[in-house]
Order: structure tokens, then sequence, then C-alpha cells
């Protein structure tokens, strides 16, 4: 379907979002993005939590746009905050429990981020947030789920996978499957197509 003369580049170690993109009918390479995420996010001060994924999205587009010129090239980002307070990926197994307490029997928002830059102009960007209602866990319901899920919660922002037994935790999600996986299609494949790159 992808209508360009070279594939999009995908300044992003995602595998997630490569998939999707692939799936899609987008070919991608991928390009390694030279960015201190949390430097930028303490330089960011107050900013909201949707905010910073936009300014990490853009500072990675960028990025891979220097080390690909003349390449579309698409950054993204997550973030997930429950109020003011934003979540990175866990450390440890016991980092992800403490986190998973914090959250449960609350409604956390995912703010998803992408831009698209070529060479030092961004071209488009955007940022689309989904709200998700954990259920209130007991130390069983939640030791349970980590061994279920396994080393995999080290690899999220949230410490789950909906896709997978992470469903398990949640009551309601307010928001679309891309959205929540980390790259908001539905409002970047238009972009392509104002562009003539997609039919």
């Amino acid at each position: 379907m992808w209508r360009g003369e070279q594939p999009l580049v995908l300044a992003s170690k995602s595998a997630t979002r490569l998939s999707l993109l692939v799936h899609a009918g987008v070919p991608v390479e991928t390009v390694a993005a030279d960015v201190d995420e949390r430097a930028l996010q303490a330089e960011a001060g107050d900013l909201d939590p949707a905010r910073i994924a936009l300014l990490l999205a853009r500072a990675k587009a960028l990025s891979g746009a220097t080390a690909a010129p003349g390449r579309m090239v698409l950054g993204a980002d997550q973030t997930l905050a429950l109020g003011p307070k934003i979540y990175h990926k866990p450390a440890t197994i016991e980092a992800a429990r403490i986190q998973l307490m914090e959250l449960a029997g609350h409604t956390h928002a995912l703010h998803s981020a992408v831009a698209v830059a070529l060479d030092g102009t961004v071209m488009f960007e955007t940022v689309v947030s989904a709200f998700l209602t954990m259920r209130p866990l007991s130390e069983e319901a939640l030791s349970n789920y980590l061994v279920a899920a396994g080393a995999r919660v080290l690899t999220s922002v949230g410490a789950y996978q909906l896709e997978s037994v992470g469903v398990h935790l949640f009551t309601r999600v307010d928001g679309d499957h891309f959205t929540i996986l980390g790259l908001p299609l539905l409002q970047l494949l238009p972009f392509f197509r104002e562009q003539g790159l997609l039919p």
C-alpha cells in the first residue's frame, strides 16, 4: 500500500510499534534515536504528562531525521500518569508490584504521542489519550498476576500488556487499541494519505 520511494524510518526500538506499522502495510527501517528521555523530562518541568509524551516523540523524530537525512522519520513516545504522577518502566519485579498497587482501584491515563520529521522540520505531531480503570487488587491477586506475567512486567510502562494476561487487571478501558499500544495509527495514517504516501 505504501507509495513512498523509500520505507518510513522509525526512530524507536519498540517491537510493538514496528509490528503495528508493518501490519498496516507501511514498510519500515529503524534507526536509533539519541535522546536522553529522563533529562528532557526533567527540563520540561511542569508540563503535563501528555505534553511530555509529545516533547519526547518530537525529540526522537528530529534525532532520527539527523541520522537519516532526506528521509521521513517517525518518533513516538508514551507516558502513563495517575493524576500528575508519571510512571516509568519498573526496574524490578518488586518495583512493578509497588507500582501496580498504586494504580489498583484507580483510573490512569496513557498518553501516546507521535511525530514525523523530515530533516529539521516536524511535519506532523499529535498526542492521543486512553483511560484505563484497574480493579482493586489483593496481595494474592497481584502475586498471581506477577507470576503469570513474569519478566514481561519490566517491558512496559504500566507493568502490564493489555493484550495478554494484563487484561485481568482492568474493569474498564476508554480509548482505541493503537493508542494503548503506544502508536496512534488512526491519527497518523491520514497524514500519510495527505502526503500521497498511502491510497
